[in-house]
């Protein structure tokens, strides 16, 4: 499966333009994987009977793999070239093991700082269940004019 590669610049976006929404399947695998990639062994996310003893229904995403479907949803919208400069994000619920997880969100502010074209986005993560994960981004984009 091949996805097209999308390049957005600073100066063809404007504030309250939308950031597409990605979807991804999130299996039992998955979590183990990423807890494991990330050498993060808390039990919650590998082990289903040490997470409903926490009070969760299922073993769990880490923060680390969340912040980096964060990451994705801003790039395929914006493309490779994103630098992203700051992100912030609130934990509010959990996304187990069987989710869908999603993503999509919107551009709050455009302005210059400098010599940088920056942008202030806003992202909400969610699962079939409702919001999950709301975060805040500022990323750097380069001018059309200096690429072409």
């Amino acid at each position: 499966m091949s996805r097209e590669i999308k390049f957005k610049y600073w100066d063809e976006i404007t504030e309250g333009d939308t950031i597409t929404r990605v979807e991804m399947d999130v299996p039992f695998e998955r979590v183990v994987l990423d807890a494991a990639s990330t050498q993060d062994y808390f039990p919650g996310h590998h082990n289903p009977d040490y997470a409903r003893h926490q009070g969760q229904k299922n073993i769990y995403l880490n923060t680390m793999a969340i912040e980096g479907f964060i990451d994705r949803v801003v790039t395929d919208w914006a493309g490779p070239h994103t630098f992203i400069r700051k992100r912030q994000m609130q934990m509010r619920a959990s996304i187990y093991a069987g989710d869908v997880m999603s993503g999509e969100g919107r551009v709050e502010k455009r302005y210059q700082e400098n010599d940088r074209y920056l942008l202030d986005l806003s992202v909400l993560i969610s699962n079939q269940d409702g919001p999950c994960v709301p975060a805040s981004l500022t990323i750097e984009l380069p001018l059309k004019a200096s690429v072409a």
